[in-house]
């Protein structure tokens, strides 16, 4: 089944309980979201199997650097089984670090870098965000680098996520000061990980984020996708690699689908407007893009895609036109 603002189906295999993990696999689908708003209209081929090929990189590289993921195994072309846990509804009962075998309801953020179209820009603008809350004495300028990376934490249960302080994070998490300090400390090492890997590649690792189980056993568990291009800020030659370049398309041409009014004033989502279609070219552009860049990124060699550089610059050309 589809998961709701997600590019992956879901198949429960076998479901989990109290005291036990479940599991399920999840496919790779040529979907791309944007917005908040859900799936769009077009496909990108070949999106899913690209990235889930990077995905299963980075959780067998992050599992040799000693993060335990929730990965079990690689279906090829475009799934993986992984360890699945309950979906608790944190407003029936608070969770607590005993609750044991749940998705923690948090993304937990890592930024390196502050190119355009990162959310702190348009934070720090409307004044939601000091500089001085990040570590900054001044407005960074777009694309300024940080000298430590930034942690940050959001919801993920929301009609449209929010950003919330530590402690907020801490106690929507269910997690004991121990737990929540090994959340930060993982969070670090898995953003080294795959920002050391980007930079042998010539790649910035700009942003990204991670989620996390707490396993029956009360040990956190990285899960989702960390370090692909739907869950990470990716650029080459200073050009991004990922949905960034679709949402640009979007805001540039006055197609931008206001959610978070929408979600505001009440309007139902069977009455949201409808997204506009891509250009013609733009999906084949853009699944150039997505090969080249998981054959780059996992040393496979595929589909014969064009070498990064080609892919960036066709990707250029389109956002000038």
């Amino acid at each position: 089944m589809p998961v709701l603002h997600s590019t992956k189906n879901l198949q429960v295999v076998e479901p989990p309980t109290a005291t036990r993990e479940g599991v399920g696999v999840f496919e790779y689908t040529d979907n791309y979201t944007v917005f908040h708003y859900g799936r769009m209209p077009d496909l990108i081929p070949g999106k899913g199997e690209a990235i889930c090929r990077m995905a299963v990189f980075n959780f067998t590289m992050l599992e040799k650097a000693g993060v335990r993921t929730h990965f079990r195994r690689f279906i090829a072309p475009n799934r993986i089984e992984f360890t699945l846990a309950r979906l608790p509804d944190p407003a029936a009962r608070p969770l607590t670090p005993d609750s044991g075998n749940y998705l923690i309801p948090l993304q937990v953020l890592f930024r390196n870098e502050l190119p355009a179209g990162s959310s702190v820009h348009r934070r720090l603008t409307t004044g939601d965000l000091t500089p001085a809350a990040i570590g900054l004495r001044a407005i960074p300028a777009v694309g300024e680098k940080l000298e430590q990376p930034l942690i940050e934490y959001a919801t993920t249960r929301e009609d449209v996520n929010r950003f919330i302080t530590p402690s907020e994070a801490q106690r929507l998490a269910g997690l004991d000061d121990g737990q929540f300090q090994s959340l930060r400390e993982i969070t670090v090492k898995v953003n080294e990980v795959l920002t050391g890997h980007a930079a042998g590649l010539g790649l910035s690792h700009c942003d990204g984020k991670a989620e996390y189980l707490v396993a029956s056993n009360e040990e956190l568990v990285l899960a989702d996708s960390p370090g692909t291009p739907d869950e990470s800020r990716l650029m080459f030659n200073g050009v991004h690699c990922g949905k960034q370049v679709l949402r640009d398309w979007y805001v540039d041409n006055g197609h931008e689908i206001p959610v978070s009014r929408l979600i505001a004033n009440g309007v139902p989502r069977n009455q949201w407007p409808k997204p506009a279609p891509l250009p013609l070219e733009f999906p084949l552009v853009m699944a150039d893009l997505y090969r080249s860049l998981s054959e780059t990124w996992t040393g496979e060699r595929l589909w014969n895609a064009p070498d990064l550089s080609a892919a960036v610059q066709a990707v250029a050309g389109l956002s000038s036109r």
